[in-house]
């Protein structure tokens, strides 16, 4: 049965048909994300009969929601089921002036990375476009967010590698940002990739697509390859040219990521090391200490070990400390893993 979520406008008129007038595919589509309508039977804008075929014919492709964790910060992290079978984490990051949803690209991660919980589940599959259009849906609905009332931040940053799964999360990113859809600015979404070279310059050329934000976490390239070891296929070198050339918009700078790691990558010499390579790029750095996790050979250095760190970078470019959220339930950067099908890790 098709799933109605994850169709664009096009892909709407093409289901209905020419039998059925324009207007009905905009009414549909306005139904699903801007409406964000649970049942077909609230679409009343539809004829009756309509709305049946559509019941017996299709299915809203919304995923369900298996495990619920609150954080003592207000963070909670979800465990869904999706539509095509399987299952995935998303967070929500509740603050003053905005919130956050924290979506899943994959199931699972191909990348690997040595320091995060999720590299060790390996890639499953990729998500569909509407799996991860359902994740932002639900959380919403779960949350009771609105994106044409409060500002709405989404990063594709939870499990999976986004700049493999491409297609299906720039036509995700399309509909999100479409303000008869779902409504959220591109400036108010962000991707995080490991540096996937010739990938970060075909997102350079979408139309419509998410900020780039990109894990560095090494100042030289044994250092780098050794923490993520999907880098390998991507040299240093090779993944800064890409971000010197990547076409920023007006308002953009780029991101990158730099998880400290205890003794392996906080030194001052390292922090000179990432000034060296980031010099001639217009772009702002977030700080992150090592979130812990079961199994994983790290350890968080201490806040003055992260701020001195800080204070070598931001003489060149804005670098930011980004507080941990949810650390208490396992929902903080580099945490989202299942320890089975159906089983959340637990703190």
């Amino acid at each position: 049965m098709r799933a109605l979520i994850g169709l664009d406008l096009e892909d709407v008129r093409g289901l209905l048909g020419p039998a059925e007038p324009p207007y009905r595919a905009r009414q549909l589509y306005e139904a699903l994300y801007r409406r964000r309508i649970r049942d077909l039977a609230e679409a009343t804008d539809l004829p009756a009969a309509l709305r049946r075929k559509l019941a017996e014919e299709t299915s809203l492709g919304l995923p369900h929601i298996l495990e619920r964790y609150e954080s003592a910060d207000g963070t909670r992290r979800y465990l869904l089921e999706t539509g095509q079978g399987g299952s995935v984490e998303a967070v929500f990051m509740p603050e003053e002036s905005r919130d956050t949803l924290c979506i899943s690209t994959q199931i699972g991660c191909p990348a690997g990375c040595r320091f995060c919980l999720t590299g060790l589940m390996g890639l499953e599959r990729n998500l569909t476009a509407g799996e991860i259009l359902g994740q932002v849906l639900e959380l919403a609905r779960d949350n009771g967010l609105d994106p044409h009332s409060r500002r709405l931040n989404i990063v594709l940053m939870g499990q999976g590698e986004p700049l493999l799964n491409l297609p299906e999360v720039l036509k995700a990113v399309r509909i999100l940002a479409d303000p008869r859809a779902v409504g959220v600015p591109e400036r108010r979404m962000t991707l995080s990739t490991v540096g996937i070279v010739p990938k970060i310059r075909e997102l350079g050329q979408a139309p419509v697509r998410p900020k780039l934000a990109v894990s560095l976490n090494g100042s030289t390239r044994e250092q780098r390859s050794e923490l993520m070891p999907l880098a390998r296929k991507y040299p240093l070198e090779e993944l800064i040219e890409a971000c010197r050339r990547y076409p920023l918009r007006p308002w953009e700078k780029l991101t990158f990521e730099y998880v400290l790691l205890k003794g392996v990558n906080d030194s001052p010499e390292d922090a000179r090391r990432v000034v060296r390579l980031l010099s001639r790029l217009n772009c702002k750095v977030n700080l992150i200490a090592w979130n812990p996790g079961p199994g994983l050979p790290f350890e968080t250095p201490e806040p003055e070990r992260v701020e001195a760190f800080q204070a070598i970078l931001r003489r060149s470019f804005p670098t930011f400390i980004r507080k941990p959220r949810g650390r208490d339930i396992f929902a903080a950067c580099g945490q989202l893993k299942r320890a089975s099908a159906g089983e959340l890790v637990r703190p």
